[in-house]
């Protein structure tokens, strides 16, 4: 007979709905594979619905411990000056946020307008490219031209596309312009954005 232990499926499925572990993880937490897991969440229609209701409690959690740090010397602290220190706390951040976004815009328009110029400037960038061919060593040259070939910047329009709708989207997030944020936030979107590059 086998001294294995059941899984407690009500804690697998509460760590799913968390979804804050990988399926790994909690596989091994939990004494069973990742294959189970998987297919008991798809069998009872589990969802990580949890994890937005996490993050938020996290946030009020970290906002109340820095607005404690900054009243620890105040004996009583009336609730005006309470959302005042927590609004100044907001403040920081949110103009730390806007002003990385507005650096990464700018980054980006830079890159579209190099291409541009490749693009526009094709015969001169060819040029350059047979001046710096070296017949001793093609790799130079066999690099530069991927570079501003039709493929390399074809690739490069889509990536700087794609960077460019990230950006915007965190924009309008930042500045108060939409009513419906995604799940990512602007600050784990500009760590991927910042990341894939």
């Amino acid at each position: 007979m086998s001294d294995k232990k059941a899984p407690d499926w009500e804690r697998v499925e509460l760590d799913y709905r968390a979804g804050i572990m990988t399926l790994r993880e909690m596989g091994a937490l939990h004494g069973v594979s990742e294959g189970a897991i998987r297919k008991r969440a798809k069998r009872d229609s589990w969802s990580r619905d949890l994890n937005a209701k996490i993050k938020q409690r996290a946030d009020e959690l970290v906002r109340k411990e820095e607005v404690r740090k900054v009243v620890r010397t105040e004996e009583r602290v009336s609730e005006v000056r309470q959302v005042e220190i927590g609004a100044e706390l907001l403040k920081g951040v949110k103009q730390g946020q806007r002003n990385r976004i507005t650096r990464a815009t700018a980054l980006t328009e830079k890159l579209t307008e190099e291409l541009e110029a490749i693009t526009d400037n094709r015969e001169l960038f060819e040029q350059l490219g047979e001046l710096l061919h070296n017949p001793d060593d093609a790799r130079l040259s066999e690099a530069y031209h991927k570079v501003i070939g039709l493929q390399g910047r074809v690739k490069m329009s889509k990536e700087l596309a794609e960077t460019m709708k990230t950006l915007m989207a965190m924009e309008c997030q930042a500045f108060g312009l939409t009513d419906d944020p995604s799940e990512e936030s602007y600050e784990d979107r500009l760590a991927r954005l910042m990341g894939a590059g």
